[in-house]
């Protein structure tokens, strides 16, 4: 099983655990690029669950989301109801259901 681990801020942690965000968008820079990108296929990276954490601490609570894509856009992507924003190009990751939560944010 591959698992993606990433960092969020409480808000963007509650969203996704309610369900609300089905997308978790990270600029297309170097840093994603290798993390994200199969460096052959130059496709995004295949991906069982993306493990959420809500900050840095030991005891940070986390949550295993289903991982459907990633994909790339050089369009303007936002989402309204969240208030985000994001000019350029965008690497989106399409999340599925909510598999486990631990710890209380």
């Amino acid at each position: 099983m591959k698992i993606l681990h990433l960092t969020l801020k409480k808000k963007w942690f509650d969203l996704i655990a309610s369900g609300d965000k089905k997308y978790e968008y990270r600029q297309d820079k170097p840093y994603w690029q290798a993390r994200l990108v199969d460096p052959v296929t130059t496709r995004g990276k295949e991906f069982d669950i993306v493990r959420f954490r809500n900050g840095y601490r030991k005891d940070a609570p986390t949550m295993d989301v289903e991982c459907k894509d990633i994909c790339f856009t050089s369009d303007k992507w936002w989402t309204p109801k969240h208030g985000e924003e994001f000019t350029g190009n965008i690497i989106v990751i399409t999340l599925g259901k909510v598999l486990r939560l631990e710890g209380e944010a």
